[in-house]
């Protein structure tokens, strides 16, 4: 429900788990400002929220602009903090006032031009309020929006910049949402680097700015875009915590302030360090949107409230609903050095073994007998492939298999027949040497012939042969951001780089859309809620290594669903730290995502071919429930030797944990399950619990002896 209490001069966002307050405050000057006062619990009193501001003491004007939660911060007006807006004028001035002119209510909700957002399939399903605020000199008019989920603890936000002025004026920052709230809070984020992504970091409240961001062209390693302000004392299973992501998949900055007067401040958007966007008169300007979710029951409460929305309300088409396949990848087992041979031997192996969907990593293309050629020329390379794509696939197929393929479509080769056609196609600087990176450059997706191109191109291909799944890989990131536009556009380059990818992705996906896309970038270097939007599942990390995916996938689900994650049993010793780990660790890792196998099945002893036979005959049973379940973490890799989590549904529970390290004489471990509907279970030795014995007395895991062991039990619903 939202409402405007005209007596109070506020507007009410309100369902059964939160609240959100804004407020049309008059300033000194009487002047219209708009405020957001309250993001949190549901309220019975909303105009409690309401400021008074007190001068006595001797509060001054800059003591007024640093107490303030304004919802639409600007730059130059005395709000020394992080700013929402930034605008420099034709005279060069960076000052900027934002007054409230007007609002309205809609049902349902709008989408965004060109960008990536969670939606409604039905217009009761949510309401969203827009709010108009304006720069009377300027001319700049800000189109804010809130979308509040009638059965969700989420509001949706984000703004759109207008010039209705005269003259030009380019936006220096352009932020989606800015919630201030009372008080100091730990911050949470997700942290790492290529092969160790998103490792949880809380950090205690400070005085001071602290940011994540990145400047790559992509979400990247480094910071996911998204961030947590949780109380001090909130937990897995208590306490109150705001979680943030940005439906973005390029550079962007969340900064998190907190001042001398006790409060903080959280502001998402675009990355200024690396935008700009010149408006003309009549022109506007989209910044993406950012997904608010607020919980009081602790960190899970929050993360699930996220992964129902990416699921059911971002990831789109065929395969948002439909269970995912068990895949076999050749890279590890092959690299580049394979013919159709050896390709057809490992699909054998899988056949065998249940395995449903082949798939062919880099390699199948143009003269790609390493990683120096090639990207951009994709026809299919006669030698390795005598039949062409479409002799493997069918050859696949008769196995019983579907057949998917790799693609880097944003990238070129120097050494490669599109380069040679076209050099200007590549993202460059002018007078500067080109840098290169893999041996490869970075397509300008801001080009429309660009686009073109690479729809035509991937396309082609997709129409050659029976392809079921693409891996839509990107492995590397921005230096050079350089266009041929004007030089007051150049700010703009990266940006104007994600919109023309969103619409080659939009275009593609839409084209095809039995194919299941999963993303890619080196990894997990560009897992974020705007790439769902187009691919429902992304690789979540080159490291496939089950220690190491204990922390990475621990930590990817703070925000995104199972799902999203794919997840692979790789070659021993793993190809990335070395470790030696069991067939049957690697396997209850990976279950905890979208099972695959990457190495040479038909190389493997015959024990573990029959471990994974029962792998993948399990997964078939319980893929409903780890995909689509309920999923809640129990005990965390980052605190101990331990790690431990389930998975929910009406039907059954799937408990799963994990050992690092053997100990002498380990005293008993006791896990207690969350959440288990009500009713009787068994689990696969016949035993009974009820519901209430799995959450109140819990299990004692029994692990196999030895370092890196896991126990993973099914308790099937009587």
């Amino acid at each position: 429900m939202i409402q405007y209490i005209d007596s109070q001069r506020i507007f009410l966002l309100h369902n059964k788990w939160l609240s959100v307050v804004l407020c049309i405050y008059s300033d000194e000057n009487k002047c219209d400002e708009l405020l957001l006062t309250h993001f949190g619990a549901p309220l019975d009193n909303p105009g409690t929220t309401i400021p008074r501001i007190s001068r006595r003491g001797g509060a001054s004007f800059d003591t007024l602009r640093q107490i303030l939660p304004y919802a639409c911060p600007t730059e130059g007006r005395g709000d020394y903090r992080p700013p929402m807006v930034s605008v420099r004028d034709e005279e060069g001035q960076n000052c900027t006032e934002l007054f409230y002119e007007g609002y309205r209510i809609e049902p349902g909700k709008p989408r965004l031009d060109g960008l990536p957002a969670s939606y409604v399939e039905q217009t009761d399903e949510a309401d969203t309020l827009l709010i108009t605020l304006g720069d009377p000199l300027t001319g700049l008019k800000v189109e804010l929006s809130y979308t509040l989920y009638r059965e969700r603890p989420i509001l949706a936000a984000s703004a759109r910049y207008i010039n209705h002025g005269v003259e030009s004026f380019t936006l220096e920052a352009a932020g989606s949402v800015c919630v201030t709230l009372p008080g100091r809070y730990d911050m949470i984020h997700l942290h790492g680097a290529w092969a160790k992504e998103r490792a949880v970091e809380r950090v205690p409240p400070a005085t001071m700015t602290r940011m994540i961001s990145s400047v790559r062209g992509a979400s990247g390693h480094e910071h996911n875009p998204f961030v947590v302000l949780a109380a001090p004392d909130a937990t897995e299973f208590d306490g109150e915590c705001l979680g943030v992501a940005l439906v973005y998949s390029g550079s962007f900055a969340i900064s998190v302030d907190e001042n001398a007067y006790t409060s903080t401040r959280l502001t998402v958007g675009l990355n200024p360090r690396c935008f700009s966007w010149c408006l003309r008169p009549g022109e506007c300007f989209q910044a993406p949107e950012a997904l608010c979710v607020w919980s009081g029951e602790g960190l899970n409460g929050m993360s699930q409230s996220f992964h129902s929305l990416l699921r059911e309300r971002v990831c789109r088409g065929l395969w948002r609903d439909q269970t995912r396949p068990i895949l076999i990848n050749n890279w590890e087992a092959t690299y580049f050095d394979f013919d159709q041979e050896k390709l057809m031997n490992i699909a054998r192996a899988a056949a065998e073994v249940g395995i449903e969907l082949f798939v062919l990593d880099d390699g199948w293309f143009g003269k790609r007998d390493n990683d120096h050629c090639s990207l951009g020329d994709w026809v299919e390379n006669r030698r390795k492939l005598p039949g062409g794509l479409q002799g493997l696939a069918s050859e696949i197929n008769k196995l019983g298999m579907q057949f998917g393929l790799w693609f880097e479509p944003e990238m070129v080769s120097p050494d490669s027949d599109l380069y040679r056609a076209h050099p200007d196609w590549c993202l460059y600087a002018k007078k500067r040497r080109r840098s290169i990176a893999r041996h490869q450059l970075i397509l300008d997706m801001s080009r429309q012939d660009v686009q073109d191109y690479v729809i035509e191109a991937i396309s082609r291909v997709l129409r050659s042969a029976p392809i079921n799944y693409v891996k839509w890989d990107m492995n590397r990131n921005f230096m050079e951001t350089g266009t041929g536009m004007d030089g007051v556009r150049q700010g703009e380059v990266a940006h104007r780089y994600m919109l023309g990818l969103y619409h080659v992705m939009e275009t593609i996906t839409a084209n095809f859309p039995d194919v299941l896309f999963e993303g890619c970038s080196g990894g997990g270097g560009r897992f974020d809620a705007g790439m769902l939007y187009y691919m429902p599942q992304i690789w979540t990390s080159d490291d496939s290594d089950a220690v190491e995916r204990l922390f990475i996938q621990y930590g990817t689900s703070f925000c995104y669903p199972i799902s999203s994650m794919g997840a692979h049993v790789s070659e021993i010793p793993n190809h990335q730290v070395g470790r030696l780990t069991s067939m049957q660790m690697r396997g209850d890792v990976a279950l905890g995502g979208n099972l695959g196998y990457e190495l040479d099945l038909s190389a493997q002893t015959t024990e573990d071919k029959e471990e994974i036979k029962r792998q993948v005959k399990l997964v078939k049973r319980i893929r409903e429930t780890t995909q689509w379940g309920v999923f809640t973490r129990l005990l965390s890799p980052f605190d101990g030797n331990v790690t431990a989590w389930q998975f929910t549904d009406e039907k059954r529970v799937v408990f799963c944990a994990y050992r690092v390290m053997a100990r002498p004489n380990p005293a008993p471990i006791r896990i207690r399950l969350r959440n288990v509907p009500d009713g009787i279970y068994l689990s696969e030795n016949g035993q009974e619990f009820s519901s209430t014995t799995l959450m109140s007395v819990g299990i004692c895991p029994d692990f196999p002896r030895g370092d890196f062991s896991s126990c993973m039990i099914v308790f099937e619903k009587k």
